[in-house]
């Protein structure tokens, strides 16, 4: 004997239609509410986030060990590298959500996937605030996110959380 779930079934072992499951958060179903290829954006997006948290933690990593062999290192660079490194977390939490289906997620990795590469190549760019390795880096780090700013602003994902939504 088989059993069969109504298409309708909005109980506790389901998303339902809205994309949020029981306790009212956005849930893994929810990313199957976007066609296959928004889910191919949300899924390159990740990648280019997750590899710009990748590099900010390789500019970390590197004014770590600079450090470790007597190298002058500011707090300045310590707390820039650290701060790009936190802001790769937050923005890769916020494309999970994004993909999950919450608008406000989304809106915010649209917004600083393309001001955060303006801020860090910018402020590296202020003379004697860093050293031109560390500025080089940083810029290196924020190429990936330059590039998740193309594919969070595109048409499909900007489509997919039409205003009002």
């Amino acid at each position: 004997m088989t059993t069969t779930r109504s298409t309708h079934d909005t109980g506790p072992h389901t998303a339902g239609t809205h994309g949020l499951g029981p306790t009212g958060h956005p849930s893994d179903a929810a990313d199957h509410r976007h066609p296959p290829r928004t889910r191919r954006d949300f899924g390159t997006l990740k990648k280019l986030v997750a590899a710009y948290g990748a590099l900010g933690a390789a500019v970390l990593i590197t004014v770590a060990v600079r450090a470790m062999t007597g190298h002058p290192v500011t707090s300045f660079l310590w707390g820039r590298s650290g701060g790009v490194l936190a802001s790769a977390a937050v923005i890769y939490w916020m494309t999970v959500l994004a993909a999950r289906g919450t608008r406000w997620a989304y809106l915010r990795v649209r917004i600083l996937s393309v001001l955060m590469p303006i801020v860090i190549v910018g402020v590296d760019l202020i003379p004697g605030i860093c050293p031109p390795w560390f500025a080089l880096i940083q810029a290196a780090s924020a190429l990936p996110l330059a590039a998740a700013a193309f594919v969070s602003n595109g048409s499909r994902l900007r489509a997919a959380f039409p205003k009002g939504s």
